[in-house]
């Protein structure tokens, strides 16, 4: 019975594919929509995916950013129309899928270890990487 139900609901909400993968540790930039009165437009929410939990529909992820000294944690569904799109900065480097330890820590104790993701081309860092072996 689940099965039909959970069917029904993937067909009647379409995938957004405005949405790069990523999983807890990343840095994200997620484009929201949002309207004041008759106008509507896309506000930037920048910071670290705290974890990324359920599956299907009900998918959503927690997005974690210090906003003027305070920490300011935020869940999207996945399958949410405010969602304009969500871009992946960096790539954090955690071993953990839940990362609530971030919660107690301040200043530079907060940062994870992350590698840019977007900045260089992959076969100009490739190449480069070559001519550096071979000297």
């Amino acid at each position: 019975m689940s099965d039909i139900v959970q069917e029904l609901a993937l067909k009647k909400v379409q995938k957004n594919k405005n949405i790069q993968e990523f999983k807890a540790g990343d840095t994200v930039g997620v484009y929201v929509r949002v309207r004041e009165g008759d106008k509507e437009r896309v506000q930037l929410y920048k910071g670290v995916v705290m974890k990324v939990q359920g599956k299907g529909v009900g998918r959503s992820f927690t997005v974690r950013k210090i906003s003027a000294g305070v920490g300011v944690e935020r869940t999207f569904p996945f399958s949410s129309p405010a969602l304009d799109r969500v871009e992946l900065v960096a790539r954090g480097k955690v071993r953990r899928s839940r990362l609530y330890f971030l919660r107690n820590l301040k200043g530079k104790a907060a940062r994870l270890a992350s590698e840019l993701v977007g900045l260089k081309d992959d076969n100009a860092a490739a190449s480069a990487e070559k001519a550096q072996k071979a000297e």
